[in-house]
């Protein structure tokens, strides 16, 4: 509404530019202006941080990077300047965590840039894909770099040939994008080697034939737990694939991987009874939270005679 309401007054700028000065650009020309009525996302992300602070504010929990047992840097793009922000670092650790989030997930079209502190922010991947080197320059000597978009190689899958272009716009669109992100990580990977031989980056990532990955729609709630499902028993195929080559990187960080765990047939990531125990573990944590509020408000705690 806010955008539509600033269509007559750029109308008319464009309009006095033009008449001033009509040798200078033609009327075309001029009316580019109203490009500036064009909402800069589709979707209204407010919510993340809404939720996120709900959350956050549990019983247990903080929003707060200096609360934190452990350092966590949350990457965005600084949308003015074109330059990588890690919140979480010096002089942006006062930035709460749900800001943070909706900032470095804020994919240019889809959502509309985060106004923090007076600055405007998007997806961190605006730079590059892989933001590893904020760990690495902080002297973490072990990475796990976990990539879930690659893009499809349909002369890899199984099945009938794949022509991305017949599944219409937005598969050609994903499929670019994909391309454009998997090529620069890559090159950001041999980066991190050269910089920093000391330390070891593992990349995870699915395969360029997991059309499952590719075509499902992440943003529907019926397939989110058929493809965690899948992405589980990939990733477990993964690493009992790989081995033999994460073995001895991991020995030497002082860990193992569990072959017997990667090894069962029936391990599954969603069990039958799930969703019981989920309902149970969110009823427990919802009564702990409005114990706590009780508390706070002055009730006294029952004495239990043991």
């Amino acid at each position: 509404a806010v955008r539509l309401g600033s269509i007559p007054p750029l109308a008319l700028e464009c309009l006095m530019r033009y008449l001033a000065a009509p040798w200078k650009r033609s009327l075309f020309e001029s009316l580019q202006g109203l490009s500036r009525a064009i909402p800069t996302g589709l979707f209204d992300n407010r919510g993340v941080d809404r939720i996120l602070t709900q959350f956050f504010s549990r019983p247990g929990r903080s929003n707060d990077f200096r609360q934190l047992s452990r350092r966590l840097f949350v990457v965005a793009t600084e949308l003015d300047t074109g330059h990588p922000v890690a919140f979480g670092g010096p002089g942006l650790d006062d930035v709460p965590i749900s800001a943070a989030v909706q900032a470095s997930a804020a994919l240019p079209g889809l959502f509309p840039p985060s106004l923090i502190n007076g600055r405007y922010y998007v997806d961190g991947a605006l730079i590059k894909t892989l933001h590893a080197s904020v760990a690495l320059q902080e002297g973490a000597d072990l990475v796990f770099c976990i990539n879930p978009l690659v893009p499809f190689d349909a002369g890899m899958a199984a099945g009938e040939p794949t022509n991305l272009v017949d599944s219409g716009l937005p598969v050609v669109l994903a499929q670019t994008f994909r391309a454009i992100i998997h090529s620069r990580m890559h090159v950001g990977m041999d980066r991190y080697r050269h910089q920093y031989p000391n330390a070891d980056a593992l990349l995870f990532e699915p395969s360029p034939a997991d059309g499952e990955m590719f075509f499902t729609n992440v943003f529907s709630y019926r397939d989110r737990r058929r493809l965690c499902e899948h992405a589980f028993q990939h990733t477990r195929r993964d690493l009992w694939q790989r081995r033999h080559e994460l073995a001895p990187i991991l020995a030497k960080h002082g860990f193992e991987l569990n072959l017997k765990a990667l090894a069962d047939p029936d391990r599954t990531l969603l069990a039958p009874s799930s969703g019981s125990v989920a309902a149970l573990d969110k009823s427990l944590e919802q009564l702990q939270h409005w114990l706590a509020r009780r508390y706070r408000r002055g009730v006294r705690r029952p004495h239990v005679k043991e």
